[in-house]
């Protein structure tokens, strides 16, 4: 189920004896967390109801073990159970394992489940797997193992989509009285690359700085929130594009006056023109063909990020982003190769990437 699934489960019905909290998408697992440790254990009560553990230092068997345990000083329980995908063996037992006397294998949480110790809810918490890419497989090993919970009490934390991040960022700056237009939204969503936790994080911040009244600038998000040069960046990008020498050195300029770590502005620019260059490999011209292209291949993609990506991709031809994206690895390697002057190497690049 999803977590506002599980949300308004909790709220109406008694939980679950055991749960598994899987993926890793950390902002709607803490809201999780939290209406689930409120629904059970008010604060004047957690300190004696509130046990967590972490299966690097402990086992299954010991989290069993807590659960059967009765305690004098609380009628309802909440075991955390960090790190949960640590407790799976190398081999998963199936159907043909059986015991000595020739009844089939179980594993100690099958054995618990099917008589809890009543007002304890064990939560196991696997967040090291993603759903896509190379942990698909991995995931699947950590449901399969935890099956016996049940489909109706395993919660999937998904990262956000591109438009599901927009819409939390449009809620939670409304709850807190932010006036955030769209260039800035967009350009605070790339910053912290769609990541809610980060997002909420910096939306209070941004309350706190701004105030009522007042709209949120650029220049406020780039004082405040970290990666949001990133928008002179691409201002630096469109100008490389333009083959605009004066903007794209004024541009650097900023980044420098602003205390931008140069090499980390480097890998950005980095980036940019590698998946430009794939976009235009793959003859892509639309915002919506880039981000399905690279959603398959597995790079989230926010859609203005797909849009800075598309606008690259057109305004150089093939030759001369691949060319680029040579200068680039020669910059980085005088970068690692420990020049003085980051700013002159910075303004060398500038100069290749400019001339005719």
């Amino acid at each position: 189920m999803t977590p506002e699934q599980f949300l308004a489960k909790i709220a109406k019905q008694p939980p679950a004896p055991a749960y598994l909290f899987l993926g890793q998408e950390g902002y709607q697992r803490r809201l999780c967390r939290e209406a689930l440790l409120d629904r059970l254990l008010p604060k004047d009560l957690r300190a004696d109801g509130f046990t967590q553990i972490d299966l690097e230092g402990s086992s299954l068997a010991e989290v069993v073990d807590d659960a059967r345990s009765l305690s004098l000083f609380a009628s309802e329980r909440v075991i955390w159970v960090a790190a949960a995908e640590l407790a799976l063996p190398r081999r998963l037992p199936t159907a043909d394992d059986t015991t000595e006397d020739g009844k089939p294998t179980e594993s100690e949480l099958a054995s618990y489940l099917k008589a809890p110790t009543p007002g304890v809810v064990i939560v196991f918490e696997c967040s090291r797997f993603d759903f896509t890419g190379d942990d698909k497989p991995k995931i699947d090993r950590v449901e399969k193992f935890y099956a016996g919970i049940g489909a109706g009490a395993t919660v999937e934390f998904r990262h956000f989509t591109p438009e599901s991040s927009r819409h939390l960022a449009q809620d939670l700056s409304r709850q807190a009285g932010l006036k955030l237009a769209g260039a800035e939204l967009a350009a605070l969503l790339d910053a912290v690359a769609g990541d809610a936790g980060r997002l909420a994080s910096e939306i209070e911040k941004l309350a706190l700085f701004v105030g009522p009244g007042r709209p949120v600038t650029t220049d406020d998000l780039r004082a405040l929130v970290p990666n949001a040069a990133q928008a002179t960046i691409f201002a630096l990008v469109n100008a490389l594009g333009k083959r605009d020498r004066k903007t794209a050195l004024q541009s650097l300029d900023i980044l420098v006056r602003d205390g931008e770590y140069l090499p980390l502005a480097l890998t950005f620019l980095g980036s940019q023109f590698r998946l430009a260059l794939a976009a235009k490999e793959a003859r892509i011209s639309t915002v919506q063909q880039a981000q399905a292209f690279f959603q398959r291949i597995g790079v989230r993609m926010w859609r203005d990020r797909a849009e800075q990506v598309v606008a690259t991709a057109g305004a150089f031809p093939r030759p001369a982003l691949a060319r680029a994206v040579q200068l680039l690895y020669d910059t980085d390697k005088k970068f690692r190769e420990g020049y003085k002057n980051d700013q002159l190497v910075m303004e060398l690049l500038v100069l290749a990437l400019t001339s005719p």
